[in-house]
């Protein structure tokens, strides 16, 4: 009788987007993730779109119970009203739920809305945040020792990086 051949399981990553957000920050993450190496074979992105940012947390959840996702990249934009911050605060409560009630990451990737008030700059937070979680959640997955190679450097996504402090 043959050995058998134990085939690795392709793993998935989930990202779940809005329409509320004003940069489609869903795009940037899945191309980010398309440049990963063993994109298609070793994992596979399930993408889904939600309205807005508080709906995000039920739509990773059920990524990670309904469709097998190892991690989630959930991306949203809060709007710069303080009704919106207050939002933004409670729909992060949920994810932080969502994330123990399944025991798998939520990587919670919001860029609000007054971070600048340069549509330019705003864009480029958008793209830059967007593309860097995208890779942290690959990275969590698969390459977990470049995320610890950075462990207090002060690295950033959206902005330049803040550098490490050093004590003299």
């Amino acid at each position: 009788m043959a050995k058998k051949t134990k085939v690795p399981k392709r793993l998935k990553i989930g990202v779940v987007d809005t329409m509320f957000a004003r940069y489609d920050m869903g795009a940037a993450a899945r191309a980010e993730l398309a440049q990963c190496p063993g994109y298609g074979g070793k994992f596979t992105v399930v993408a889904k779109t939600v309205p807005g940012f508080k709906d995000l947390a039920v739509a990773a959840k059920n990524l990670i119970e309904k469709d097998g996702c190892s991690i989630v990249v959930a991306l949203g934009m809060p709007g710069s009203a303080p009704i919106d911050k207050q939002c933004a605060h409670e729909a992060a409560q949920g994810i932080m739920q969502a994330q123990l009630l399944t025991s798998t990451p939520i990587l919670e990737v919001f860029v609000h809305e007054d971070e600048s008030d340069d549509p330019r700059v705003l864009a480029s937070v958008f793209e830059d945040r967007s593309r860097k979680h995208a890779r942290n959640a690959y990275w969590m997955l698969f390459e977990p020792e470049q995320l610890s190679q950075r462990a207090g450097k002060g690295v950033r996504q959206g902005f330049a990086d803040a550098g490490p402090l050093e004590y003299a």
